[in-house]
Formats: C-alpha cells, sequence, structure tokens
C-alpha cells in the first residue's frame, strides 16, 4: 500500500512551482561559465572545442597557470553538472506529485501556466551540460562524435516538441477563450520563459552545425535551429511588447521583477547560437563572414543585454527586491531567475573578448587588456556562484530538501 501523505507533505506539493526547475538551470550555466576558461584558453588543434585530450596535454605539460585553470574548470564542470542534474531530478519528482493537486489545475487556467516551460528550459541546458562532460572528461570521445550528433539533435527536437506542447496548450486555451488571459496580470516579463526554453532547444540543435564534418548533419542542424531560434525572437517579440504596456499601465509584479532581465540569456543563447550557425556555413558551405562583423554582431547583443540589465536592477532597487527575496527571509521560486543574466553577462563577455576583440586584432590574447576585461566575466560568474548558493541556503532545507518543495510565495 501506498503510505499516505502527512498534512505538510500535501502542503508542500500544493505550494511548489514550476518556477524551481530554474535551479537546475542556474547550475547548467555555471558549469557553462567553467568551460568557458576551456573553450578559449586551452588550445585545441583539430576540432573546434577542446576535448579531453587537449586537457591532458596541458596538464602534462602547460604552464602552471594554465594547469590551475583547468583542474579548477574541470572540478567547476563535475560540481555545477552535478548539482544541475540533482536539482532536475527533485524537480520531476516534485512535478509529479504537483500534477495531483488542485494547485496544478488551477495554474493550468491562469497566465502561470508558462512557468511549465521551464522544465523544457532546464532539461534542454541539461542536455548541454552532459555533452560538456563528454568533451572534458570522456577519452577518445572525438573519434564517435559524428555517431552522437544525430542523437543530440533527436533529443533536443524531443524536448522542443514538448515545448510547443505546453505553448499550443497556453497559447490555444487563452486565444481560443474570452478573457482567459489576465492582461493586468501580465505586468512583467514572465510570458518570455516560452521563447527562452525554445532559444536553449535552438541553440542545442546549432551545436552539431559548428563542430560535425557531415555536411547532411551541419544543415540539418542549421534548418532546425533556425526553426527554433526565428520561433524564440517571435515569440520574444510579441510577449515583451504586451508586457511593457502592461507594465506601464499597472507597474511591474514586484515577485517578477527578475524577469525584467530574461531578455539577457536569452539573447546570449540565440547569440551562441548565430555564432554556430556561422561557423556551419563557413565550414561546410563556404560562406565566409568577416572578425569585424561578428565583433559588431556581439556588440549589439551585449549593448542590449547592458541596457535590460539596469533597466532590471533599477526596478528592483526601487521596489527593494533584493532586501526581501534575496538578503531576507521571503521566499520565491523567481529569485533564481537572477542567476540566468548574471551567468549569461559571463559567457557573453567571453565571446566577445575572445571572438569578438581578439579575432578582429584589437586586443592581443592574454596581454594586460584581455585579462582586466576577462576579470569582468570572471567577477560575474564569482557572483553567480554565490548567489546560487545563497538561494539554495535560503529555499532548500537539509534535511527535507529530498522529501518536499518549500512553500513559496
Amino acid at each position: 500500500m501506498t503510505k499516505p501523505l502527512s498534512a505538510a507533505a500535501r502542503a508542500a506539493d500544493q505550494s511548489y512551482s514550476p518556477l524551481y526547475f530554474l535551479a537546475s538551470l542556474g547550475a547548467g550555466g555555471l558549469a557553462v561559465t567553467f568551460f568557458m576558461y576551456l573553450m578559449f584558453w586551452v588550445p585545441h588543434p583539430g576540432q573546434p572545442v577542446p576535448v579531453f585530450e587537449d586537457l591532458m596535454a596541458v596538464l602534462a605539460s602547460g604552464s602552471l597557470a594554465m594547469k590551475a585553470a583547468v583542474v579548477v574548470a574541470m572540478v567547476g564542470i563535475a560540481v555545477f553538472v552535478f548539482l544541475n542534474v540533482k536539482m532536475l531530478l527533485w524537480n520531476f519528482a516534485a512535478l509529479s506529485r504537483f500534477k495531483q493537486t488542485e494547485a496544478y489545475a488551477a495554474l493550468r487556467k491562469t497566465n502561470g501556466e508558462t512557468t511549465l516551460l521551464a522544465g523544457p528550459l532546464a532539461t534542454a541546458m541539461t542536455i548541454n551540460g552532459g555533452f560538456i562532460v563528454g568533451l572534458v572528461f570522456v577519452p577518445q570521445l572525438w573519434s564517435i562524435v559524428e555517431y552522437l550528433f544525430p542523437a543530440a539533435m533527436v533529443a533536443f527536437v524531443a524536448v522542443g516538441i514538448w515545448a510547443f506542447r505546453l505553448i499550443g496548450h497556453f497559447l490555444g486555451r487563452v486565444l481560443a477563450e474570452g478573457g482567459a488571459f489576465d492582461m493586468t496580470a501580465h505586468n512583467s516579463f514572465a510570458q518570455l520563459l516560452p521563447a527562452f526554453a525554445l532559444s536553449m532547444v535552438a541553440v542545442g540543435l546549432s551545436a552539431p552545425a559548428a563542430m560535425s564534418g557531415n555536411t547532411v548533419v551541419v544543415g540539418t542542424s542549421l534548418v532546425l535551429s533556425t526553426f527554433f531560434g526565428v520561433t524564440a525572437m517571435l515569440y520574444a517579440a510579441y510577449a515583451s511588447v504586451t508586457a511593457f504596456s502592461s507594465m506601464l499601465m499597472h507597474g511591474t509584479a514586484r515577485e517578477a521583477g527578475p524577469t525584467l532581465m530574461v531578455i539577457v540569456p536569452l539573447l546570449t543563447v540565440l547569440g551562441i547560437m548565430m555564432l554556430r550557425q556561422n561557423h556551419g556555413l563557413h565550414a561546410a558551405f563556404d560562406v565566409h563572414g568577416s572578425p569585424a562583423e561578428t565583433l559588431i554582431l556581439l556588440a549589439r547583443i551585449l549593448t542590449i543585454q547592458i541596457v535590460f540589465s539596469l533597466l532590471g536592477l533599477l526596478v528592483m532597487a526601487r521596489q527593494k527586491y533584493f532586501s526581501d527575496f534575496v538578503f531576507g527571509d521571503k521566499l520565491s521560486p523567481g529569485s533564481y531567475a537572477l542567476v540566468c543574466p548574471g551567468v549569461a553577462l559571463s559567457v557573453m563577455l567571453h565571446f566577445f573578448i575572445n571572438k569578438g576583440l581578439v579575432g578582429a586584432q584589437i586586443v592581443d590574447k592574454f596581454s594586460l587588456a584581455f585579462w582586466v576585461l576577462t576579470a569582468l566575466a570572471l567577477m560575474f560568474q564569482a557572483a553567480m556562484i554565490a548567489l546560487v548558493l545563497r538561494l539554495n541556503r535560503q529555499h532548500f532545507k537539509a534535511a527535507t530538501a529530498a522529501a518536499s518543495a518549500v512553500p513559496a510565495e
């Protein structure tokens, strides 16, 4: 017989929010920030990304500083991918219990239904994290990588179909039923979560375009990633315009303040997708772009990210968000959305410095200017590590983390 749930457990199930998937997403993003050390600092001749053998070569004959960077990166990747997977599994279990509650049925009748898209978003990040783990820790992986690319694309398409089914249920309901969407509750960028989920699928699908030597695989990757990427852009445009109108009328929803910066990770993910696609076009189809064009693309993306970051910080400071939900004792699962912009800025700065400034020969690699700029990316990374540890302590009690969700306000 199934043991009856206690009143406390039932209350925890009722109060669960799918936004807790962002705890998994943030950990996965931090693993990517450590991979940036390897991607841009470790020589990797013969393939577009560093692999296990490249890291072993550095550990065998590299400088002390480079050896330290590789060790730190490998440890960081291992720790945060573990946390990413752990939190993903915890969320799937909690979501399964939540689906049996009245709160879940109520959620699917409100604007908050789109929070379910945090599931596909975090899952797509975990698949990306798994590929990073393979590159870093599995010997001779590159010898079989062409067999892995089709499997990876199938996995990402499956996640994309899951996301589309959730989006379809939501849009079908709100567009077919009059009054089903509450515009007064649309006063944040929370409705950009579906676009973020689709963009994470898109960037995963674009990886074979940058790394495969098979023209059919590259072409398939280009088409599929374009489909999901453009769909994400369209959804983001519609959701952001309507949300901004509601915010001007009703002000920004206080607990949803962090969503004002969701544009930042969205653009980092789509920017990486574009870079991967450009590499695939160059390597497989002889379509060439100049380093200066890459610099301008990344500069434009970074500019938009800085503007929206400042906007989000301004509103949250006015509303005293940090004093209550980050440094205080109030709980809001949406506070995990704060991790994504910091991680995204760290990753985008690495690309801007290495693919933009170094690629265009404005800054010399490993020069003083290079390290001064890179220090900014490392500062964002360190701040987000501290934030994740703080939020995990705040939201998940050691004795109950595996058993139930902490009630969210």
